[in-house]
This record gives C-alpha cells, sequence and structure tokens, in this order.
C-alpha cells in the first residue's frame, strides 16, 4: 500500500486523518501543520503521495505543488481540501497535482482518490451536487450549449490544467488550433481567460461526461 506524507494545519483533523488512514491499510509516515514542514518532511521521507491542505499560515497549498514534486523527485500530490473555490483545482492540477479532493466527499471518495492515483490515474471529486441549478447555473449551461464538441473537450482539458501543448498532444491536433477553439470558447462562455473558462466549467458541472481522446 501507498506510503503517505499529511500536511494539514488542523491537527485534530490531520491527527484523525492519519489515524483512519493508517486503518485503511496506508502507511502514515509524517503529519506535518505546517507548509514548510511538509516539504521538509516529503524531501526527507520521499512518500508516494503527499495529502496537502490548499491553505497555510505560511503559504498556499496549490502554489506549493511544484516544490513539492521537486522534493519529493516520485512523490504525488493530492489537494485535499475544504474550500469552495474551484479556481483552486485548475491551480493545482496545472501544478502537476494528481488530484484534488474536496472534504465534504468523506473518506470513501478520499481512499480511492489515493489508490487511483497511486495507480497512475488523475482524480478529481469536487462538493457533490447541492441540489437544483440557480439562475446562473442554468445561464452557463445555455451558453456551454453553443460549444462544439471539439470546444467542449479543450473546455474538459482546461478544467484538467493542460496547457496548450498538452492540449494539442491529447487531441492529436496543432497547437494553433487548440489555440482557436480555445479562443471560440472563451468567447462563447463571455469570458476573458483560460482560468475563468476553467472555473465556469468546474463550478457548473460543464464538462461532465466528456470523453477526450
Amino acid at each position: 500500500m501507498a506510503t503517505l506524507v499529511i500536511g494539514d494545519d488542523h491537527q485534530v483533523f490531520a491527527d484523525a486523518l492519519g489515524t483512519v488512514l493508517g486503518q485503511q491499510g496506508f502507511t502514515v509516515l509524517d503529519i506535518e501543520l505546517t507548509l514548510g514542514g511538509t516539504i521538509a518532511a516529503v524531501a526527507a521521507l520521499r512518500p508516494d503521495l503527499c495529502l496537502i491542505d490548499r491553505h497555510f499560515a505560511d503559504g498556499e497549498g496549490t502554489r506549493a505543488v511544484a516544490r513539492l514534486r521537486t522534493a519529493g523527485e516520485a512523490t504525488k500530490v493530492i489537494v485535499l481540501t475544504a474550500d469552495q473555490d474551484p479556481a483552486g483545482m485548475v491551480l493545482a492540477m496545472a501544478a502537476g497535482a494528481v488530484g484534488y479532493v474536496h472534504k465534504t466527499r468523506g473518506l470513501a471518495a478520499l481512499v480511492y482518490a489515493i489508490t487511483r492515483a497511486y495507480s497512475g490515474d488523475i482524480v478529481v471529486a469536487l462538493p457533490a451536487d447541492p441540489g437544483p441549478r440557480s439562475r446562473r447555473d442554468t445561464d452557463a449551461v445555455r451558453l456551454a450549449s453553443f460549444l462544439t464538441t471539439r470546444e467542449r473537450q479543450c473546455l474538459a482539458l482546461l478544467a484538467e490544467g493542460l496547457g496548450t501543448a498538452a492540449m494539442a498532444r491529447r487531441l492529436n491536433i496543432s497547437a494553433t488550433t487548440v489555440r482557436t477553439h480555445v479562443q471560440a470558447v472563451l468567447n462563447k462562455l463571455g469570458v476573458h481567460s483560460r482560468l475563468e473558462a476553467a472555473s465556469l466549467a468546474v463550478r457548473h458541472a460543464l464538462v461532465e461526461g466528456v470523453i477526450v481522446g
């Protein structure tokens, strides 16, 4: 089973999580309450995976993903957070995280994410659907309905945090064609940046069920 380092500034939660994951068969090598301590632990212990919260008093977890991957070399990073901002998922995945799990999804979703990430997959578990769509949700879905199949695929890859070159490889098209599709996505959704488009897609579940590749 995978070896883990946990980084979370809420000690009660972190300790409880370490205990529960140990009972699930994972080996928890260390639990740290600061971002700096988490990075140091990853560098010293080289775990298979690091579970890290987004917000610490000494830094931003999603912005430290690259540092964690460098510190651990082969260590994979899963962001585990209670943050409702979908932009965090985009930032984390773009930086190289292999998972983004919302704390409200529960233990089963986290264990699944760890297991799949350890096997080489990328896993995202966002907050469960809160219920009926609001008018803003409906407007987003209406705008997304004007996207072509290829544009929807590009939007899905933006939501994964991929850049132009990576999108071109996944879709087997040129970088110029990717840029054209992405610009069309921005225009149709009425947003000004790739991050805004990705956040909109995640927030309103615009790319669920989209097949890429």
